[in-house]
């Protein structure tokens, strides 16, 4: 499997898991953005394991800080 391929199927793990249980919030760029750069630095580093990718990123997406926005 290529790194193209990894990262995409890690991501597509994530995203789906997120998307299905309401966990996506806000802007779908920035939610994909932060997905992608939780993969692509564990890639970086030399991990090559699928479900630890898409795993990890899910728990990082779970726990990020999340703006809000109060309009008065």
């Amino acid at each position: 499997m290529t790194d193209t391929e990894l990262r995409a199927q890690s991501f597509e793990i994530a995203w789906t898991y997120l998307d299905q249980c309401g966990l996506l919030t806000g802007e779908q760029r920035d939610s994909a953005r932060f997905i992608l750069n939780r993969i692509d630095r564990m890639m970086l580093r030399g991990e090559r394991r699928r479900l630890l990718l898409s795993n990890a990123a899910i728990d990082a997406y779970r726990l990020r800080p999340v703006l809000v926005t109060l309009n008065a």
